[in-house]
């Protein structure tokens, strides 16, 4: 059956817009905001709640090439304390009212709980494989490993479809995972970067001067690597240079899309994942908002190959889905505007 349901065009949106009791522009990216939901949710009194969080968990065996200033120990470390809801993304989506879930894709060692005690956040354990290979020297991972994260992904994404949610957004924890994603942005938004990859490459976690240029060196190896093998499809290229939680990030992107959700997309690791999903589901971008503008240079080329513009610039790159979480009140103010605002036709002059 053909669906006659028509289409919430670019007119529309800008004609409910100009009916409000305001001056054309006034309210600048919250109009753009506004608009982008209307867009994702085809319709022009957009809703924000719920919406749910779902950070994913994986170490990288990039990291034994001396690329990060944290040892892979931290990630399982920081999924623990993840447990408790006081990392910064817990305590951000709790304070903007939004579910929140952590998932272990691929952590070195398995978190059981301890005790007694319940957590505050649910841990799922979903991993088949306990990190990636080293990217630099060989391929990230199989792809029965590539398969098996995006299903993940897939499966969270629809549980919270299942749950109404009207906002997804994903986030990702991982030592090592800007090598990762740099790696994937330089191969899949090659006409955005140029010849100079190195340039891309940023601090990551807290990178001084000379761990910065070692990490250039690897990240410029790892994509000549996959370069000298000819041509690859972008799974492929997930494949050699990608990470389980980013992986897992693009399967929950492509389904939340599919599914016509607004996806709300993070920092430079997030959006690489977001790239990927685009790459493997052409037409997943249209379903997507960027929270933010990270500090991480790579961030720009992937937001270019996705034709995003950012919501807020905060100076932000911590990642696990802080910047999107930050992005959350100008959406609400976005949808509160268009469903709330009096019109100009209400006015007694």
């Amino acid at each position: 059956m053909t669906n006659t349901t028509p289409r919430v065009d670019s007119d529309a949106i800008q004609s409910q817009l100009a009916q409000l009791c305001k001056p054309p522009g006034s309210l600048g990216m919250i109009e753009f905001a506004a608009t982008r939901l209307c867009e994702t949710q085809q319709t022009l009194h957009p809703q924000t709640r719920p919406r749910h969080v779902t950070v994913f968990a994986a170490d990288h065996g990039v990291t034994c090439e001396g690329v990060t200033a944290w040892p892979s120990e931290v990630t399982g470390a920081v999924v623990k304390v993840m447990q408790t809801g006081r990392t910064a993304s817990g305590v951000f989506a709790r304070t903007l009212d939004a579910n929140y879930e952590v998932v272990d894709v691929g952590l070195l060692q398995s978190i059981h709980n301890s005790g007694d005690a319940v957590p505050a956040t649910s841990l799922r354990d979903a991993a088949k494989r306990r990190g990636t290979a080293n990217l630099l020297r060989e391929a990230a991972m199989a792809e029965s490993d590539f398969d098996h994260a995006w299903d993940v992904g897939v499966e969270r994404a629809e549980a919270a479809i299942a749950e109404n949610s009207q906002v997804l957004i994903g986030g990702e924890m991982g030592i090592g995972n800007t090598t990762a994603a740099t790696c994937l942005i330089g191969l899949l938004c090659e006409s955005e970067i140029g010849s100079n990859v190195a340039e891309i490459v940023g601090r990551g976690a807290g990178l001084d001067d000379q761990q910065l240029s070692h990490k250039q060196q690897v990240v410029v190896a790892a994509i000549e690597r996959v370069r000298a093998m000819g041509p690859l499809n972008a799974k492929q290229i997930g494949c050699e240079v990608g990470g389980l939680e980013i992986v897992a990030l693009a399967g929950l992107y492509a389904r939340a899309a599919q599914a016509g959700r607004t996806v709300l997309i993070d920092g430079v690791i997030a959006t690489s994942a977001a790239v990927l999903a685009d790459a493997i589901h052409p037409g997943t971008r249209a379903q997507m908002i960027a929270g933010h503008r990270s500090t991480e240079p790579a961030h720009n080329a992937a937001l270019a190959k996705l034709q995003l513009m950012p919501i807020v610039d905060l100076q932000m790159r911590l990642g696990e889905a802080t910047g999107a979480i930050a992005a959350l009140p100008i959406l609400d103010l976005a949808a509160a505007m268009l469903c709330e605002m009096a019109t100009l036709g209400e006015l007694e002059l």
